[in-house]
């Protein structure tokens, strides 16, 4: 992408992005006609480039990103103050498939995981203790620290419990969504061996979550219930975790299919900048590792509204279609039920870093699933069983989306910003900058700078290093999450608490 002061997305555009700052009075030429900046403008931001009445459509990468509140002239910086969402209540839609050859090869490239009994492979080989109740906490946080200090690590990637508020005192789906969550955790290909700690007494039964797991690995996954010990429960812990880890310590990485990869995409703090290089960039990426026969999968349902139909239209049946149509209407009623408008996303960082409605943030979002068909449509705490991109319900909130797409089998995710964060969810929690100065100001959260695509790089040639460096990263290269130790769990709360 070659460098300049403003860029227009699509021809068909109403506005372009400032790739930097650009003061009152300066002049930009767009498309042969200059335009007189007429307010300060922050870089990421969006500049009018035709005179626009009050309620006529602003248009940005092809589609309509809100309207104008008021009359604005070319040259007007548009933002949060002038422009207001389209956006309402739920949908009818049509089925109109759009069939693209993508045009990308199987270059058979393989990565070093983990391959567990069941074939399914990790990125890391860890000991996890997994709470049934939050009333366990503490304990799982003691026997953490105490198999670390005998075992100082050796052999394993980490040891790790997965703290969390529930288990108990909730009711019918809102139980359900923890225990799917908790049950997907366990049966995680990046773990070695899990010890599922319980209190007793909790609603999340000890032994009907363990039938929940199905046929698991019993070598693998085991059960400790704490009211049930006479005496020292960590002593007990400790003699179950010593017998995972005898186990766990001995696996070693192999040679793996790309196809075995499954990876999440997933972005937070977004800017202007999110849909014109990190997420174009991740969505080449997902196109490509499709095209090895890998899977990746895109949530944040509330910041598709706005371009939802052009994921519908990329179904590969009229039954995924209307999976998809269920999917951004059932999180509209939720939204409608509770009072709260669907248009209502951007957070304060958001407007700060140049999008300004919620069209314009799902517009840019959208983009890091690329352009392939969409192969599978999945509920809360669904586990994945379709190749390909699949869609993923759950909200826009960054770690309980995150924690999502790992529960569903991601052994990774994508995380593109613009903002910055240092979060990280239960697998590696890879971070993708939009821009430069991100990456230059916070190299101890950043992995990767797609900031370069606005400054010369070519697309394909950052792609290339963007494919090798998801390729060392799932074939055991921590990132900035990991080395910082940010790991943590979030579950979608949606009900009453007792």
């Amino acid at each position: 992408m070659k460098q300049t002061t403003v860029l227009k997305i699509n021809k068909a555009d109403s506005v372009v992005v400032c790739l930097r700052p650009l003061q009152k009075g300066e002049i930009i030429n767009v498309d042969g006609e200059d335009i007189t900046i007429l307010q300060d403008t922050p870089s990421g931001h969006k500049i009018l480039i035709h005179d626009t009445e009050e309620g006529v459509d602003i248009i940005k990468y092809g589609y309509p990103i809100g309207h104008a509140k008021v009359n604005l002239k070319a040259g007007e910086w548009v933002n949060e103050n002038n422009l207001k969402t389209n956006l309402a209540g739920t949908l009818e839609y049509t089925y109109s498939p759009v069939n693209e050859e993508l045009n990308v090869k199987n270059e058979n490239k393989k990565f070093k995981g983990y391959i567990r009994k069941n074939g399914e492979v990790g990125t890391r080989n860890e000991i996890w203790i997994v709470p049934t109740v939050g009333c366990v906490n503490g304990v799982a946080e003691k026997l953490v620290e105490k198999l670390k200090q005998e075992t100082k690590l050796e052999g394993v990637d980490a040891i790790h419990a997965w703290h969390h508020n529930y288990g108990c005192s909730q009711l019918s789906g809102d139980h359900e969504n923890t225990r799917k969550i908790l049950r997907d955790i366990c049966l995680h290909p990046n773990t070695g061996g899990v010890l599922v700690l319980s209190l007793g007494c909790e609603n999340n039964q000890p032994d009907a979550f363990m039938e929940m797991l199905g046929d698991y690995d019993k070598d693998r996954i085991k059960l400790l219930v704490t009211q049930k010990v006479k005496g020292d429960e960590i002593e007990e812990g400790m003699k179950i975790l010593r017998d995972l880890y005898s186990l766990a310590k001995d696996d070693k990485r192999e040679d793996v299919p790309l196809s075995k990869l499954r990876i999440g995409l997933k972005c937070g703090g977004s800017d202007g900048f999110s849909g014109i290089t990190a997420n174009p960039l991740v969505g080449e990426l997902s196109d490509w590792l499709v095209a090895q026969g890998g899977t990746s999968v895109l949530t944040e349902v509330p910041e598709m509204f706005g371009a939802e139909t052009i994921l519908m239209n990329r179904c590969k049946t009229p039954e995924l279609f209307s999976k998809t149509v269920s999917l951004i209407n059932n999180f509209k009623e939720y939204f409608i039920s509770h009072g709260e408008p669907v248009g209502e996303n951007p957070s304060p960082g958001n407007k700060a870093g140049g999008i300004s409605t919620l069209e314009d943030k799902a517009l840019g979002c959208t983009q890091k699933c690329g352009r392939a068909k969409v192969n599978g449509v999945l509920e809360y705490g669904d586990r994945l069983c379709d190749e390909g991109l699949n869609l993923l319900s759950a909200p826009g909130n960054d770690l309980v989306a995150s924690t999502a797409l790992a529960s569903a089998g991601c052994q990774l995710v994508l995380f593109t910003t613009g903002r910055g964060t240092p979060f990280g969810t239960f697998v590696p929690t890879m971070k993708i900058s939009t821009n430069s100065t991100l990456f230059n100001n916070k190299p101890n959260w950043i992995d990767f700078n797609a900031g370069e695509l606005i400054e010369g790089s070519d697309m394909k040639d950052v792609l290339n290093k963007f494919i090798d460096k998801v390729i060392s990263v799932a074939s055991g290269e921590l990132v900035r999450n990991e080395i910082n130790e940010y790991r943590e769990i979030s579950i979608f709360k949606n009900g009453v608490t007792l």
